[in-house]
């Protein structure tokens, strides 16, 4: 089944992904010549993901004038503070690999309504891979219709994760999570760019993925083109606020109620004063129901 037609919307955001993309291409051949910034230990940022972001932002805002923005790199700082339409931005996600030269790295927009995601693309510019999916049509990577796996056991599964990379992350806690994990599935993966990951479970490459620390630019967009392949996505206890925890897990409906058994025990529960201002959550998560993208709004960035 194709996608004959894609929303107007969507079709926006496609050619934001395609730019920023270009953008990334061409400095991918000259990585040793790039500029590189820490905004904190082992968290990079270069001129490239700024440049990205740039044409990105522009794009949809000469469509959309009056919409809002939450971009990594530069919060809340274009577009339309109160409006009820807010793209949601990653113009590089994977800098780090992206740095090194390792092509495994995309750039993730979304675009929330009332709160609830409507559109997504993530695009992987160095294999001309477009993802994207708008809410109740389904999820597409080109032009195949993507589909969750159908694997039921653990002992089969290949499992998506990250691990935490900036300090103040509970890397003992994570650890063993991680072993426990490891010794019930089949493999562990660990590319470095989340929103390919979730990506990667839509199309069944994987059969589920969880990480921890996570911000809403990093999952928006593949949390709904993951619901439109038929997964689920929560936190570790399989709850809809995954984001104000931090923490996120997505996968078919079979091994996600497995692993969120397995991850329960590891959940850090934040409370409400201390969670990320601008913040994703799901409708809680069933086998049967898919879950529905939503984000909190706020004038703040969030955390992360």
């Amino acid at each position: 089944m194709q996608q004959t037609s894609l929303h107007p919307m969507l079709n926006v955001a496609v050619s934001a992904a395609r730019a920023a993309g270009s953008i990334i291409n061409r400095a991918s051949l000259d990585v040793d010549a790039l500029r590189v910034s820490s905004k904190g230990t082992n968290d990079f940022v270069t001129e490239v993901d700024h440049a990205a972001e740039g044409a990105i932002i522009e794009t949809l805002l000469k469509a959309y004038p009056n919409h809002g923005i939450l971009a990594e790199e530069s919060g809340r700082n274009h577009g339309a503070k109160d409006s009820e339409y807010v793209w949601i931005i990653d113009p590089l996600d994977g800098t780090t690999n992206f740095i090194h030269g390792l092509p495994i790295y995309c750039v993730s927009i979304a675009l929330a309504y009332r709160g609830v995601v409507q559109q997504a693309v993530v695009y992987d510019p160095s294999r001309n891979d477009l993802f994207y999916a708008t809410k109740g049509r389904g999820a597409f990577m080109n032009d195949r219709r993507l589909r969750v796996s159908k694997r039921t056991r653990m002992s089969d599964a290949l499992i998506g994760t990250g691990f935490p990379f900036r300090r103040g992350d509970n890397a003992k806690r994570y650890v063993k999570m991680f072993e426990e994990v490891m010794v019930q599935c089949a493999g562990l993966r660990r590319p470095g760019a989340a929103a390919l990951d979730l990506c990667y479970v839509a199309a069944g490459y994987y059969d589920a993925f969880f990480e921890t620390g996570l911000a809403p630019w990093d999952v928006a967009a593949g949390s709904l083109i993951v619901t439109e392949a038929g997964g689920l996505i929560g936190n570790f206890t399989g709850e809809a606020d995954y984001l104000h925890q931090r923490e996120v897990v997505a996968a078919n409906p079979k091994i996600y109620a497995q692993l969120v058994q397995t991850l329960a025990p590891y959940t850090r529960v934040i409370k409400e004063d201390e969670a990320p201002a601008a913040a994703l959550s799901v409708e809680p998560a069933a086998p049967k129901k898919r879950a529905a993208v939503r984000i909190k709004k706020s004038e703040d960035d969030a955390a992360g």
